[in-house]
């Protein structure tokens, strides 16, 4: 089942595991480091257009990060 928990936990593994410090990505997604913050806490969720720089910075598969493989017409 697809859910906001699901996203928001693929997300902060992503963003946790990338290598990268947190004050460059918001440099390179162009965020403060206050949003990213709220991500990883799960108070917040990227907007789409964040979401997909976050993607692209990240060398994210949104459909992965989104659980589209996950989904099923019959749900």
């Amino acid at each position: 089942m697809i859910t906001l928990n699901a996203i928001r936990e693929k997300l902060k593994d992503a963003i946790k595991n990338s290598g990268m410090t947190q004050a460059e990505i918001c440099r390179r997604v162009n965020i403060k480091s206050s949003t990213i913050a709220q991500y990883l806490s799960g108070r917040a969720m990227p907007a789409l257009d964040t979401f997909a720089k976050l993607c692209a910075v990240l060398d994210l598969d949104a459909n992965e990060v989104l659980c589209v493989g996950e989904y099923s017409e019959t749900e």
